[in-house]
């Protein structure tokens, strides 16, 4: 059972979302929250992967509850869907710039889309729904992700890896904006010039005289044989970079005429491929057009962000080989992971790794108040935050809420080890 986090006061909305959860059984319990005050509590205290916002609900102050969200992203590290209604789209996105979002839902499209939404969370739960298990598992990662013929499947999966990979501390707030516009770009083109056959010169016609390009493709999902074919964004993500692959079920197009067709400042499409092109690597089409595979380069054993009660703290830098702690030592600090690699040594045998994506060092001693279990030494240049016991207390005491989300951590490493040890 997952919980979610509702905003509404709109009690017609809110059985629309019932409705969709009730579809999955008892994956997803909707907590509805009618004000911006307790739906913040119940994000801190119960920390739900997921929250629903109705984002025109003028009874609500939502400006509030996404600018609580903001202002610490590292802990509301979960997703967001938004449901709206008089609003652009374009401008919302800008908005809320800062936020994990899985999907924007016009308020009458939510008895489709908020299913499908709940459907691809739903189906993906294996590791969008885990921060650090790239870490934990020590392993690459690699699957598939299978779409329908449909843009808004396309911007939901790209906000999901976007924010799977800034969640795990891959990329950082601007990689992972970068990367999200560049792979919708590549999801749309897929679905429109490649599953729906649209033309450079049918776009143009079409725009001349509409402003939503989904009106098209809506028309030509009409065709149920267009409406049948899937894209499918095959992954692979390792420690140093992700890559992907992205396939059509189209005849294809000429992707190289659109590379060398030169960019107006008017131009409203055929911007997707140098988009791409401009934030990802390794960008390669092949012959007929209907595949195409990139890569995008992983922040190199640094933090992305902060916990906003530890910002004040001194940062304390170690060189290769310096010891940060010792076996045996008295347990007086824990530390914050802001960059770099320290080894684990016990009884003179290194066994295991830390980075930044493990987020703490020394936790256990430390709460604990016993002597360090093992040895800590940088591997290469790194910085820490060193926490002594009163200033860590003195955090919780200001954000209780950082004390359960330790506690969890705490409780899904000792999991871990659990599992790996029957």
């Amino acid at each position: 059972m997952r919980n979610l986090a509702v905003l509404s006061a709109d009690e017609g909305l809110n059985e629309m979302i019932r409705s969709a959860c009730r579809e999955f059984d008892d994956e997803f319990t909707p907590a509805f929250r009618a004000d911006a005050a307790s739906f913040v509590q119940y994000l801190n205290y119960e920390l739900p992967e997921i929250d629903i916002v109705h984002y025109s609900s003028h009874s609500v102050d939502v400006t509030a509850a996404f600018e609580a969200i903001k202002n610490d992203r590292w802990l509301h590290y979960g997703g967001s869907i938004v449901i709206y209604e008089d609003h652009n789209e374009h401008e919302l996105l800008e908005r809320f710039r800062g936020v994990n979002l899985i999907a924007l839902i016009p308020r009458d499209r939510t008895p489709i889309y908020l299913p499908r939404a709940l459907s691809v969370l739903y189906l993906n739960r294996s590791i969008l729904f885990q921060r650090d298990i790239h870490a934990l598992l020590q392993a690459n990662l690699q699957g598939v992700f299978v779409m329908n013929n449909d843009p808004f499947d396309a911007a939901t999966y790209a906000n999901l890896i976007s924010n799977f990979l800034y969640n795990s501390n891959l990329l950082s707030l601007d990689q992972k904006y970068d990367f999200n516009s560049a792979l919708v770009e590549l999801l749309v083109n897929a679905i429109e010039h490649g599953n729906c056959g649209v033309t450079y010169e049918e776009k143009r016609a079409f725009l001349a005289d509409n402003v939503d390009i989904m009106a098209l493709i809506r028309s030509k999902n009409e065709d149920p044989r267009i409406a049948r074919r899937r894209v499918r964004l095959h992954y692979r993500i390792t420690p140093e970079r992700s890559s992907f692959q992205i396939q059509d079920e189209g005849a294809g197009f000429d992707w190289r005429a659109h590379l060398e067709r030169p960019q107006g400042a008017d131009d409203l499409h055929g911007r997707g491929i140098m988009i791409a092109s401009h934030f990802l690597s390794a960008l390669r089409y092949n012959e007929v057009g209907n595949e195409v595979s990139f890569e995008v380069e992983h922040l190199r054993n640094e933090a992305n962000s902060v916990p906003r009660v530890f910002e004040s703290t001194q940062e304390e830098t170690f060189e290769d080989g310096e010891a940060v702690f010792r076996q045996g030592d008295h347990s007086s600090h824990i530390y914050y992971i802001v960059a770099g690699k320290f080894d684990i040594y016990a009884n003179g045998k290194r066994i295991s790794t830390l980075t930044p994506a493990d987020i703490f060092l020394g936790e256990m001693s430390f709460l604990l108040s016993n002597r360090r279990s093992a040895t800590v030494v940088a591997s290469g240049r790194g910085t820490l935050l060193k926490l002594s016991k009163e200033a860590f207390i003195h955090a919780i005491k200001e954000e209780p809420h950082y004390g359960i989300f330790l506690a969890r951590l705490l409780a899904q490493r000792l999991q871990q080890l659990h599992d790996f040890t029957i």
